[in-house]
């Protein structure tokens, strides 16, 4: 059996700072990692790739030859890749057997979705980002996590309006509205927004966890949930379906951290911002 992550996500959403991280991670707590690269654009790796698009096409290249933008140049090389799809099966073939795998796959292709943390600080953006992950899920029918990365920095563009759990766990969505139309450029769009969060809420398919990439027990938190998400939990146990229930539905202290512990981290605590004062949501009854 294989197991591995897909990274996905939007540019700059720290998806090769993930693969560095992580690998160094699970390198440390003793698993074979291969980090396989799949950006053509990705010209400056911070980790050791164990097979590189590079090694069979360049984004460089397809632009110049071609007279191709970075976007029209992107898909080139991913048509190419996948007319040329031995090659890559080649090149994993070694590792097969008994390495972890990890993907990093270009931004704009949008299975370990990362979002960045700072966007919600931005009620529409938000929204785009709740869309977007919902649109991945949808298409990729994997099993997914979405993850708000870069969470040291959820605050470096301004207070978030509400508790992080309301963002995390994506609650009444309805509560946006007010902030989003203090924005003339939102207000105008007020009908269509409201329509696309119901979409969101009525799929109700869209929750995030957090990390910080350098942080070791945030990552540490991640990979539990990955490993769950994925199957590798189960590894190597031979057993009855009891046993295999019991650790599928063990207790965790995941939620606390993914959310108290985070807030009382990475946001803002000072006498002229208090985070207890943030408005709470309340859930709706399932």
């Amino acid at each position: 059996m294989v197991y591995g992550q897909v990274v996905i996500g939007p540019p700059g959403s720290g998806k090769t700072t993930y693969c560095n991280g992580m690998s160094q991670f699970l390198s440390l707590i003793g698993r074979k990692v291969a980090v396989i690269n799949l950006d053509p654009a990705n010209d400056a790796l911070p980790y050791e790739c164990a097979v590189n698009i590079e090694d069979l096409i360049k984004l460089s290249d397809v632009m110049i030859e071609h007279s191709l933008g970075p976007n029209g140049g992107l898909v080139y090389c991913m048509d190419y890749l996948e007319k040329n799809i031995d090659w890559l099966e080649s090149k994993l073939e070694p590792f097969l057997k008994d390495h972890y795998l990890l993907f990093d796959f270009p931004g704009q292709l949008t299975a370990v979705h990362l979002v960045d943390a700072h966007l919600c600080g931005d009620p529409g953006k938000y929204v785009s980002a709740l869309l977007l992950s919902l649109s991945t899920m949808l298409h990729l029918e994997l099993p997914h996590i979405n993850v708000l990365s870069k969470i040291d920095l959820v605050e470096s563009y301004g207070r978030l309006a509400f508790n992080l759990d309301f963002y995390t766990d994506v609650q009444d969505l309805s509560y946006l509205q007010y902030h989003l139309d203090q924005d003339s450029g939102s207000a105008k769009y007020r009908k269509l927004t409201k329509e696309l969060c119901e979409v969101i809420e009525d799929y109700s398919l869209v929750n995030f966890t957090t990390l910080d990439i350098q942080d070791k027990e945030s990552v540490g938190n991640l990979v539990k949930l990955i490993d769950k998400s994925n199957g590798y939990i189960f590894a190597g146990i031979e057993g009855s379906a009891v046993e295999f229930s019991k650790i599928a539905v063990g207790s965790t202290d995941w939620d606390y951290y993914r959310v108290a512990a985070v807030q009382e981290k990475y946001m803002r605590d000072d006498d002229t911002c208090d985070v207890d004062n943030r408005p709470k949501i309340d859930k709706r009854p399932s």
